[in-house]
């Protein structure tokens, strides 16, 4: 049987972030977190397509993380 794929929605919603604390003394949850919104040094600014995954991501350390407007 051929399954089939999801098609990913293209509304344009995007969130910009910014690592602005170090997670050096954050426990290894934290920096897996990090490490999966593509952070890779501190004060990096990214944007993520705005999905409840990625925004339960943000939830979990807004301590060292914070959401940006542009």
């Amino acid at each position: 049987m051929a399954t089939k794929k999801k098609a990913a929605k293209k509304s344009g919603a995007t969130l910009t972030l910014q690592y602005f604390k170090s997670g050096i003394g954050a426990p290894e949850k934290h920096k897996l977190v990090l490490k999966s919104l593509g952070f890779k040094r501190l004060n990096q600014i990214v944007t993520r397509i705005d999905t409840p995954a990625v925004r339960g991501m943000v939830a979990q350390v807004p301590h060292l993380v914070k959401v940006i407007d542009r």
